[in-house]
Parts: structure tokens; sequence; C-alpha cells
């Protein structure tokens, strides 16, 4: 029997900063605890690591001009925090990101693979 293939490492960024305007302040406490809970688990499961939240504010660089203020906070596309996802495909890696509750209050998700360090 051959050792089983080391997991690979996928970049998780969710994005969506603000919650639906017709929740109230328990339902995003609820929402906030279900994505913790699902979180942790998945951390003890040695699936998941490094997960931060981002702030609202930041600078934005394009090309050689100076940096503007942003992301926004009203852009739905604002990245709200990354993580880091161990699978052993893409396709792994998507369905455990597919478990965040997040995703019922209008946040997306994007997983990307991180590509092997170059010697």
């Amino acid at each position: 029997m051959g050792t089983p293939a080391a997991k690979s490492e996928y970049l998780v960024l969710c994005r969506g900063i603000s919650w639906d305007k017709s929740l109230s302040p328990e339902d995003i406490q609820n929402a906030i605890k279900q994505f913790y809970a699902w979180f942790g688990r998945l951390v003890k499961e040695g699936k998941m690591t490094s997960g931060h939240r981002l702030a609202p504010d930041g600078r934005v660089i394009t090309g050689r001009t100076a940096p503007t203020d942003g992301p926004f906070a009203e852009s739905k596309e604002a990245i709200a925090g990354l993580w880091f996802i161990h699978a052993n495909s893409l396709e792994e890696a998507v369905e455990i990101a597919k478990g965040n509750p997040s995703l019922a209050y209008g946040h997306t998700i994007e997983v990307r693979p991180i590509l092997p360090k170059e010697p």
C-alpha cells in the first residue's frame, strides 16, 4: 500500500462585509456563532488554519498611480476575511468551503489553490 499523498493548501477569501439589513442584531450574533462553530470544528479536524478577519478600510493600488482609499464598505465584493483549507483536491476544498454558514447571509467564498514554491 502506498503512502497517502500530502494535502495541498487552498486560500479561501470570504467576500461581503455587510450583513443583510433585515437581520436583527441577535440574528447576526447567531450567524457569527454558527461560523465560529463550523470553523472551529474544521480546525480541530486539521482541515483549516489561520483564519483572519480583515478591517473594512485599506488602500487600493493600481499601476503607478497613488493609492486610493478602499476597499469601500459599501462594496459587496470587499474581502471580509481569509483562511486556508487543507485538502486533497480543489473539489474537496470547495466542498469544505460550501459548508460556511455565512453563505446563507449573502457572503460569497472564493477558493484558490496555492501553487508550490519554486526551487
